[in-house]
């Protein structure tokens, strides 16, 4: 995957959960993390019970994550898919709710529509003789079905909030959640029919090459019942390593609902 797609998922979700980002170019990026994000991934619930029953107000951590891989040597976290750091950050995604609501804060003094986009964070993961995941962020316009990629990235840099701003209003969507959602769904489909599929004929050769060894050895005990059930069991856990697969997981997502104007600069910066 490339890296920075996995930069820009780290970025994006820091600052959609309120971090600073101190530093950030070239692969390595400094966050000031906020109470809530370093109780979450800091792992350092003594410290925040103490702060809470004393009634002081906490510190909350600095971190550098890197994903550039010319600079792993640097200070700071190295990340990369399949890491304990990323998987932990899934793991919060799940615990602060796959779905939400939000809506663009415009400031307007005048009444203001709202535009519905329905927005969905996707992890793919390609497995077989190696795994490697990507991640993919998508926002459908509920009204013209525009569809813009990656969504996250844009979203970053507007204000939202759970609850509607004074003066606005939101529009019905023309097109159903379950409609926009297999739209997306046939669109990550569409996408992975391009993809290079060398590394799934790299699996499947691999796992016969397996297979035939195993059956090699297994070849003077064809009477033995105990024998042939081992090697039936010894296909099935190869088989299972090695046959090449793809799997597409709903990271998180939710309901938009962003101004008309910023709705044009999504959908024209795209």
């Amino acid at each position: 995957m490339a890296i920075e797609n996995l930069h820009k998922f780290l970025s994006d979700y820091f600052l959609a959960n309120q971090c600073e980002l101190l530093d950030n170019e070239n692969g390595k990026v400094t966050i000031q993390l906020t109470d809530k994000m370093d109780e979450l991934i800091m792992n350092r619930p003594f410290y925040w019970h103490y702060i809470k029953q004393i009634g002081q107000q906490g510190q909350p951590m600095k971190i550098t994550f890197i994903t550039n891989p010319d600079r792993q040597n640097e200070q700071g976290e190295w990340v990369h898919f399949g890491s304990p750091r990323l998987h932990q950050i899934f793991r919060t995604l799940s615990k602060q709710g796959k779905i939400t609501r939000q809506y663009e804060q415009s400031g307007s003094v005048y009444r203001q529509p709202l535009i519905p986009w329905l927005v969905l964070n996707i992890k793919i993961s390609y497995q077989g003789k190696h795994k490697k995941d990507e991640l993919l962020s998508y926002g459908l316009q509920l009204i013209n079905g525009t569809l813009v990629s990656p969504m996250m990235e844009k979203l970053s840099k507007l204000n939202l909030q759970p609850v509607i701003p004074d003066y606005c209003y939101t529009i019905s969507p023309l097109i159903h959640n379950k409609s926009a959602y297999q739209r997306m769904i046939r669109y990550v489909q569409d996408y992975l029919r391009t993809k290079d599929y060398t590394w799934a004929k790299e699996s499947w050769d691999h796992l016969y090459a397996e297979g035939k060894l195993l059956e090699h050895f297994y070849k003077e005990d064809q009477a033995d019942k105990e024998k042939q059930n081992q090697l039936q069991q010894a296909l099935s856990e190869i088989e299972s390593r090695f046959r090449p697969r793809i799997s597409i997981d709903i990271i998180n997502g939710g309901l938009f609902y962003l101004s008309q104007e910023s709705s044009n600069v999504v959908r024209s910066s795209s």
